[in-house]
């Protein structure tokens, strides 16, 4: 047999490469490191690090534990209630301010335009408004080229993977912030098929971050009096609380955004963090609530009723028959199918926008402009192929809507009559999304508009999600799930007696399942969105089947968008193939070790050598009778000592006490973005490198270990659990040294581990 094969054999492995290379994160086909050890960040590659969750359980530490008064430690837990209250209040304010911000600009764009349209300028119209769009957007794009990068695209997968322990540099600065912000306003008023719920998320982690490190030293934005929570561990927690609040003040789901937070951004959880983000979501339902109140007489402009989704669509139908009950899974089916379908055509799409991303800012917004004007194409000329409608006699309000909301837009109609197309499209997608949910409107909408609707809103959600603006994915997926269920809901009249606005609301609720495969969290969220609790089987129904079907094709869309940017997410389980491994087969070498009393030159050689953030500290004679480990010291914790100079000639034990008086355990604590001491801070002369350091009060003497015959699979799962950054590995018999290896992050990542074993296929 020949080794050359025939050309359709040469064409179909081309094909299964160029397949399999799709698959891979878009990090792989940049660069040809493949460590797992930077990640993609808007569009740019930077480098990326572990955050410390373990405590550091040192002299220092036990020290400081020792001498804290009661004064302090009630302190301290009074800054935590009080931090959690400000993260409530700003994520809020800024959630209502969100919000002003879209019903005027949208409101007064959409309001030029209907003028224009009732005096039959229809080119002058579209002008405007493709004209408003278009500034919006370029503004948008500009901001997030030019300022953040980081700012883009949704917010959730870089929280996500911060709360899994991945620090990535820039995602929560307060540069992103601000871009993430007016971005996002700009981006939302801009009538792209896009929502701001994403990015509140991003903003409630960013607005937590801040609070949090204490400020920002860039900015001149400090508060000392923050020091307690110069720590991983308590940022994780506020990030979680701002995640949860960004939720709250997007859907005004205050349980929502606890369950969120619980189901999928956060890996790990306690009950005493429950009780945090519950009462930091009531403060943003309280904020809310109040600004609300004061905006209902009318003095917030075009901002109503309207803005903060709130969909009352309380069901008349308490009751449902088996017919009704079959349509329900139907729904459930079809919208875990085009659910798959959605993510697996976004992955696609978002893989090509990174080639034309990569090449700079101004591709960025010809991209973003691009699309502007497409979406504004399609907003403004799809109506035209809609009939007007004569105004149901019996309205109870003014038909057609003269202004900048309602059900019924006259766009090209006459007097009279409305066309229901435009009212969905030349609409906010809020009030698009309410008009969808509306009870009570059996023949508002023709079955050919709610075709049109859906298909456009579907494609156009796909083709928006990879521009440099901020954007959500939640909006798009509930306008395409409402107008499919309502479609669905059409057709399936004569046989199920449910309202057509519950058909939509049960519609969002299975292209939510089939695309994010969250079922508690939006189960809760659509229930405090609509107010109607009689609706819960049925939406329970739905999210299961609807999750269990796409869970069939592929993963949720937040975790392909993680794992596209290359972040090293840990996942709860670890791969069946991980069984087969030991720990120590999956050990880096070279091992870099210090004495427990170490000379300074080796220190700093091996500090400017590698980028290790953890090295193990071992007791040799005459401090121990044979070798032994000692603990594991941090690079940060050895730059703080170094920076302090406390050396002595002779190689022998200093004691905690000589760090005591030259140090405070805030000194150690670890800084907030890019405010840590760097190597190139040091300034260690050549007699200096000669002398000796004791590294034990700076030693964590109770470092977690495993024994190197455990199966990497445990190893894994223990890796996550506890959130760590370093896990020891030590020999099984005596006699060898006293650690095989360290285990990090890096190590347990399918392309580090498959690139050692290639003969381990994932399953």
């Amino acid at each position: 047999m020949e080794r050359g094969g025939s050309s359709f054999d040469g064409d179909a492995a081309a094909a299964a490469e160029e397949e399999a290379a799709l698959r891979e994160p878009l990090l792989r086909r940049r660069t040809l490191n493949t460590t797992s050890q930077i990640a993609i960040v808007g569009s740019n590659i930077c480098p990326i690090e572990s955050l410390d969750y373990e405590i550091v359980e040192n002299d220092l530490y036990k020290e400081d534990w020792r001498s804290r008064k009661k004064v302090q430690i009630f302190q301290y837990i009074i800054l935590k209630w009080t931090l959690a209250l400000l993260i409530g209040l700003a994520t809020g304010l800024v959630g209502f301010f969100n919000n002003i911000a879209v019903e005027n600009i949208a409101g007064f764009k959409l309001l030029l335009t209907s003028n224009l349209m009732l005096k039959d300028k229809y080119q002058e119209a579209f002008a405007v408004y493709a004209g408003c769009n278009l500034i919006l957007a370029a503004a948008a794009a500009a901001l997030c080229a030019y300022v953040a990068p980081a700012a883009a695209g949704s917010g959730i997968p870089e929280v996500k993977a911060y709360l899994n322990g991945v620090d990535a540099y820039s995602i929560l600065a307060p540069s992103t912030l601000f871009v993430k912000i007016f971005g996002s306003i700009g981006g939302v008023s801009a009538g792209f098929v896009l929502g701001k719920e994403g990015p509140m998320v991003h903003t409630g982690a960013c607005i937590a971050n801040l609070l949090g490190q204490g400020g920002s030293h860039k900015y001149r934005l400090t508060c000392t009096w923050l020091r307690y929570f110069k720590n991983d561990r308590d940022r994780r927690d506020m990030i979680t609380c701002g995640a949860a609040a960004g939720v709250a003040a997007a859907f005004r789901a205050p349980v929502g955004g606890v369950l969120f937070a619980l189901e999928e951004a956060a890996s790990w959880w306690r009950s005493a963090l429950l009780w945090r983000t519950f009462f930091t979501t009531a403060v943003v339902a309280v904020v809310l609530r109040a600004l609300i109140e004061y905006c209902r007489s009318g003095k917030c402009g075009l901002f109503g009723k309207g803005g903060l989704i709130m969909f009352d669509v309380s069901s008349s139908v308490t009751t449902y028959s088996t017919p009704d009950l079959i349509a329900v899974i139907l729904l459930g089916v079809l919208g875990g199918l085009l659910g798959a379908l959605y993510n697996f055509l976004l992955d696609k799409i978002l893989r090509y926008y990174s080639f034309i991303n990569e090449r700079g800012a101004p591709f960025k917004i010809l991209l973003t402009v691009t699309i502007s004007l497409l979406t504004s194409c399609c907003s403004f000329g799809l109506p035209w192929l809609a009939k007007c409608t004569p105004c149901p006699p019996d309205l109870g309000h003014q038909c057609p809507t003269i202004g900048r909301s309602g059900n019924f837009k006259s766009f090209q109609c006459p007097p009279g009559h409305y066309n229901d197309l435009a009212s969905l499209f030349l609409n906010t997608n809020d009030d698009a999304i309410r008009n969808l949910f509306s009870g009570g409107t059996e023949s508002e909408f023709y079955i050919s508009t709610l075709f049109i609707f859906f298909f456009a809103v579907y494609a156009l959600g796909l083709v928006t999600y990879g521009i440099a603006v901020p954007s959500g994915l939640f909006i798009p997926v509930i306008l395409a799930g409402s107008s499919f269920g309502r479609l669905v809901g059409t057709l399936l009249g004569p046989i199920s007696s449910l309202d057509k606005g519950l058909f939509a609301v049960l519609g969002a609720a299975s292209f939510l399942g089939g695309t994010m495969r969250m079922t508690v969290s939006v189960c809760v969220i659509l229930l405090e969105l609509t107010n109607d609790l009689l609706m819960l089987p049925l939406v329970m129904l739905v999210l299961l089947i609807s999750k269990s079907v796409a869970d069939s094709f592929n993963k949720g869309v937040y975790d392909q968008i993680v794992k596209m940017k290359g972040l090293p997410y840990l996942e709860a389980h670890a791969e069946p193939y991980m069984r087969n491994l030991v720990a120590r087969d999956v050990v880096s070498g070279p091992l870099i070790t210090f004495s427990s009393v170490e000379k300074v030159g080796t220190i700093v050689q091996a500090l400017t050598l590698t980028g290790h953030n953890g090295f193990p500290v071992i007791n040799e004679p005459p401090f121990s009778a044979a070798p032994e480990l000692c603990g594991l010291v941090l690079r940060s914790h050895l730059l703080v000592v170094l920076k302090g100079k406390r050396f002595t000639k002779d190689r022998v034990l200093t004691g905690a006490s000589e760090v005591f008086r030259r140090f405070g355990p805030f000194d150690f604590a670890k800084a907030g973005l890019g405010k840590g001491l760097k190597f190139e801070d040091l300034d260690i002369s050549e007699e200096e490198t000669e002398m000796y350091v004791d590294l034990h009060p700076i030693t964590n003497r109770s470092p977690y270990s495993v024994v190197e015959t455990m199966s990497l699979a445990k190893a894994a799962v223990l890796f996550r659990e506890l959130g760590l950054r370093h896990l020891c590995v030590v020999p099984k018999t005596p006699g060898r040294p006293p650690i095989v290896g360290i285990l990090t992050r890096h190590d347990f990542m399918p392309e580090h581990i498959l690139g050692l074993f290639p003969h381990c296929k994932r399953h």
